[in-house]
């Protein structure tokens, strides 16, 4: 497993930590020293781990470190000027390209969650119809007033009577 060099070298200052300290030095004075902050318990648990990885410092390296990057610089740039050209784009079809331009695979949310620290997201919620798109769809735009007229078909008691209900007899 390749690990960065900063985990590395905090493998090898706690190697030196522990070595100081079983030579003799107080634990206070070395971990002041070395900049490592531990509390006792915290040092037995370190050599007990350095003991049974055979005293060589590739036992004290850590499990998890992270998790690589997918969204790297570029990847975030090309997303960020895309979005600023077409603000219309939605992130599962920014995803799709993201996968054939940089062979990356990224989640739709995390997409969202890059964006979002932008500034760049869509307003939440269903996106609204443009006006010529909204008469297109309905046919012709009809007043309100006509619109109107006929209500009093469909609820009794208003100010029209329907035909077939109650009369005044």
């Amino acid at each position: 497993m390749d690990y960065p060099e900063a985990v590395i070298e905090k493998a090898k200052r706690l190697e030196q930590l522990l070595q100081r300290v079983a030579a003799g030095e107080g634990l206070d004075a070395v971990s002041a020293e070395m900049g490592i902050s531990l509390t006792k318990k915290q040092l037995k648990a370190l050599q007990k781990k350095y003991q049974a990885g055979g005293r060589c410092w590739q036992a004290l390296l850590d499990g998890r470190y992270g998790h690589p990057i997918k969204a790297n610089s570029a990847i975030r740039a090309w997303l960020y000027e895309r979005r600023r050209q077409e603000a219309e784009v939605r992130s599962p079809q920014l995803a799709q390209e993201v996968a054939v331009k940089f062979g990356v695979e990224l989640t739709p949310e995390h997409i969202n969650y890059l964006l979002r620290q932008r500034g760049l997201t869509a307003p939440v919620g269903r996106p609204f119809k443009k006006e010529k798109e909204a008469k297109t769809a309905s046919g012709a735009a009809q007043p309100e007033a006509s619109s109107l007229e006929n209500a009093g078909l469909f609820f009794p008691g208003s100010s029209q009577r329907s035909t077939g209900g109650e009369t005044d007899d």
